[in-house]
């Protein structure tokens, strides 16, 4: 079959709003807090050659806590699944502040992804909290949105 003779695939239309609608369970928090680890987990891989020049530790060593703390940061990204993935986070941000006492730019640098990261962690909760009032008050007002929902039209009362 050539790429002309392709059958038309059928999608189904999500209306904005309804209850599958996978803009309503998408995380902002997570969102942003993975891409503030994938930045810094970056950044901390690349500290591996400053602490192999820079320092008096080991080249062994230095790539070891660069990429290893590097990888930790990617790989904490896809653990925001889980509400215990933040709290890796958290404990990130204090690895890459620490790592300022070998590298003192790192202070710097460790700051202001901590920074980002608190504002990632704080504020996607307050607006997955604001989201969540805004969808239950709509699903209040919209109950045929919801059809078998207790109140919709067609179900039974429970008086």
């Amino acid at each position: 079959m050539s790429r002309r003779e392709r059958p038309e695939v059928e999608q189904r239309v999500i209306p904005a709003g309804a209850p599958d609608d996978p803009e309503r369970f998408k995380s902002p928090r997570r969102g942003m807090a993975a891409a503030v680890l994938v930045l810094e987990g970056i950044i901390l891989g690349l500290t591996a050659p400053v602490l192999v020049r820079f320092t008096d530790i080991s080249a062994g060593a230095a790539i070891g806590i660069g990429v290893g703390l590097g990888l930790a940061c990617v790989l904490t990204a896809g653990l925001l699944r889980k509400e215990w993935g933040y709290g890796v986070g958290w404990a990130l941000q204090v690895a890459a502040l620490a790592l300022g006492f070998l590298v003192p730019a790192m202070f710097f640098l460790g700051a202001i992804f901590a920074a980002l990261w608190a504002t990632a962690d704080l504020m996607g909760r307050r607006i997955e909290q604001e989201r969540g009032a805004a969808w239950a008050a709509y699903d209040a007002a919209h109950p045929e949105a919801h059809p078998g929902a207790p109140g919709a039209p067609g179900t039974p009362s429970q008086d």
